[in-house]
């Protein structure tokens, strides 16, 4: 979609914020942040853990990252003479590098030892007691300047927003060096662990392929390449289909974790959002917005969830991982939650409280009543638009 505007800028302390614009919002120069601020945190360290095969970051200075704070002391809000946030000036979409960062700042290029294992050096590197810099990125994406909400609560435009500054940071972080794989996702509820009501999403660019990828990876090493293209034609053959549309479609798992979980796939195989075209974003965020607010619908409240972007490790798998959404929640029941214990927790091991089938029945229920009270506004797009898609 043509007219979206972004641009770059230095916080106080040297980390990069990047505004992005809605199609019509005026241009205009920004308000500097003059802020003092301390020095950023170091580089947190990754520890192997040996019996897993898993890196653990231990990130100590993520402990002093504000909790909950009222309207008045909102950091995602424009600053304000009584509130020094992080974001210097008013705007629609924001994202800023984190304060408090599980990964980052250094990068392969500055931090010594950060680079990517080379053949010979993974036998080290997997050793007992084995670590390394936690270099990478984390950011922060604001969807908007208001205090309360989420992704569901925008307008379509303001979405469309949101979907090229995904697409984009997955672009940029996707060449930073000794970055692995970038995962942009959501956070919605306290029940979550959710520490701002503003809404707001986060990118993680990792160091590592994490476990989930990893998994999804062995699993189409196992299969064949063909196993995203077979998995997605039996899903929109099935019973769960939520909504069919011209370039994703919208199903409930077979084999669903959660009590409530969407995967909402490619048609054709794309890697990552960066790949996406511009009529691929179009859809993905109407249909985005659709199923978040069918989300709040299922139960007349607001649903704890993730919302996950699956996408493909940097450099390798391209041509196997496809682009997916992925969204769970843990509520089971108006009044109920699932919660990991025994068996999910320890030994990951899953026991589903709902049936995939009964789940998609609810979920296309809340669909139809999310689509009559608070319909998503189509886009309007160019002729050129329209004859490139």
């Amino acid at each position: 979609m043509t007219g979206i505007r972004q641009t770059s800028a230095r916080l106080a302390d040297g980390r990069e914020i990047v505004y992005f614009d809605d199609p019509g919002t005026p241009a205009r120069e920004r308000r500097l942040d003059v802020r003092a601020l301390d020095p950023r945190p170091a580089t947190p360290t990754m520890r192997y853990d040996a019996l897993a095969g898993d890196w653990i970051t231990v990130a100590t200075a993520r402990q002093g990252r504000v909790h909950l704070p009222p309207a008045d002391a909102d950091p995602l809000a424009p600053q304000s003479p009584g509130n020094p946030s992080e974001i210097p000036d008013d705007y629609d979409v924001a994202v800023f590098e984190n304060r408090s960062p599980s990964f980052g700042p250094g990068t392969a290029f500055d931090l010594p030892g950060a680079s990517a294992p080379t053949e010979g050096e993974r036998e080290a590197l997997t050793a007992i007691g084995a670590t390394r810099p936690a270099v990478g990125r984390c950011e922060v994406v604001s969807f908007s300047p208001d205090h309360a909400g989420s992704f569901g609560t925008q307008p379509t435009l303001r979405a469309r927003t949101v979907v090229e500054a995904w697409a984009s940071r997955t672009a940029a972080l996707s060449v930073v060096p000794g970055v692995e794989h970038v995962f942009p996702f959501e956070n919605r509820g306290v029940e979550i662990g959710v520490t701002l009501p503003h809404p707001h999403g986060q990118v993680y660019a990792y160091p590592f392929v994490p476990p989930r990828i990893r998994r999804i990876c062995a699993a189409v090493d196992e299969h064949g390449p063909g196993l995203f293209a077979e998995l997605l034609d039996a899903e929109r053959e099935g019973p769960r289909v939520l909504i069919a549309g011209e370039r994703f479609t919208a199903f409930v798992p077979f084999a669903a974790r959660w009590p409530v979980e969407v995967q909402l796939m490619a048609h054709r195989h794309v890697p990552d959002l960066a790949a996406t075209t511009s009529a691929e974003r179009d859809e993905l965020a109407t249909l985005t917005l659709r199923i978040a607010r069918a989300l709040d619908a299922l139960y007349d409240a607001p649903l704890p969830y993730i919302a996950a972007w699956v996408q493909a490790p940097v450099h390798e798998h391209r041509d196997d991982v496809r682009l997916h959404w992925h969204v769970t929640s843990p509520r089971r029941a108006a009044d109920k939650l699932k919660f990991l214990a025994g068996s999910e927790a320890a030994m990951g091991a899953w026991v589903g409280d709902i049936s995939p089938e009964d789940g998609a029945a609810r979920l296309r229920d809340a669909i139809a009543r999310a689509d009559e009270q608070h319909p998503v506004e189509p886009l309007a797009r160019t002729q050129e638009e329209t004859t490139d898609a």
